[in-house]
């Protein structure tokens, strides 16, 4: 479904491709079967097949009114502001986000990671290919509205999951507000964000941890990937000289030649409400360590069979320069 969406240069293939994608993953979010991972496949489909009928209808209307079906074209104003809205949907963006953190808290880690990573792909193909058709003004106030909500939802968060799913919204935010500006920065910030939440959630699932709480013995499991959690989370809230600052100091800078300053300083200050809950992450797992204080219980935990060979790639990954 991402594939076809990458590939499609017609509306319909492209509508296509992002319904076989939501399609796909609704049976990998209900394994196991449980009640909880049924309601969250349930709100995930009906959010989707919202934003596809949505997009459905700005399709036929935008046809309607100049006679063509491609997809770099989108000349009408109220079908590419319909657009925008449907894709803002699908991404969850603000104020559409608020079905992302209960999705995520409610279904494995596996499929969460799944649909925190490869799910945004395709809608933001889209997004970067009717971009020059699009309305600066609405994608600020979409933008700026995901950054601060989502660096305030994750402040009273102890569920790692939904932190990740806040963090997610707020780099949506990140990613909408440059699309405008220069496309090319969205393709950069969008992989190098994939890269470190895909290492987060591998981490977290090598150990079976979806708690603030359960951090504080991570370093007992195993101290390397301790270690490399804390550099992947710097990473991710933009510390210099980590890979995650390089695309916030890019989309600052082009927003401040265009003298967008107004918009380039509420992104700097809501950047600080993410790095304030990925520094208490950091804080349990990391600064917890033995001969620190720790609240939490001590617990011995034998030699875990999972394989500890990803650790190495994950470093060099979120680390690089």
């Amino acid at each position: 479904g991402t594939s076809l969406t990458l590939v499609s240069n017609h509306w319909l293939m492209a509508w296509m491709g992002l319904e076989i994608n939501t399609l796909a993953i609704i049976p990998m979010m209900t394994y196991p079967n449980n009640m909880r991972n049924t309601e969250s496949a349930i709100k995930y489909f009906l959010m989707q097949a919202t934003a596809s009928m949505i997009i459905m209808f700005a399709i036929i209307y935008n046809a309607w009114m100049t006679n063509q079906w491609t997809l770099l074209q989108v000349s009408n104003e109220w079908a590419a502001t319909l657009m925008t809205l449907a894709l803002a949907m699908k991404l969850g963006l603000a104020p559409f986000h608020f079905w992302v953190p209960e999705v995520t808290q409610g279904i494995p880690l596996t499929s969460g990671m799944i649909l925190l990573t490869w799910q945004k792909i395709a809608p933001t193909s889209i997004l970067y290919q009717i971009s020059p058709s699009l309305n600066m003004n609405l994608l600020v106030l979409l933008a700026v509205s995901s950054t601060l909500l989502g660096g305030w939802g994750g402040l009273n968060q102890t569920h790692l999951r939904k932190i990740l799913a806040y963090s997610s919204i707020a780099h949506m935010g990140w990613m909408t507000v440059i699309v405008l500006i220069n496309p090319s920065l969205t393709i950069l910030n969008l992989l190098i964000y994939i890269a470190a939440t895909l290492a987060i959630f591998l981490c977290l699932n090598l150990t079976s941890i979806t708690k603030i709480n359960a951090l504080s013995n991570l370093w007992n499991k195993s101290t390397p990937m301790t270690i490399t959690l804390m550099i992947i989370l710097l990473s991710l809230g933009g510390l210099p000289p980590l890979t995650g600052f390089m695309p916030k100091w890019l989309i600052l800078q082009e927003l401040i030649v265009y003298n967008n300053i107004t918009t380039a300083m509420l992104l700097a200050f809501s950047a600080l409400l993410n790095l304030f809950f990925y520094m208490r992450i950091i804080y349990t797992s990391t600064l917890t360590m033995f001969p620190s204080n720790n609240s939490s219980k001590f617990q011995w935990f034998h030699t875990s069979p999972k394989p500890t060979s990803l650790i190495p790639s994950m470093t060099i990954i979120s680390a690089m320069l």
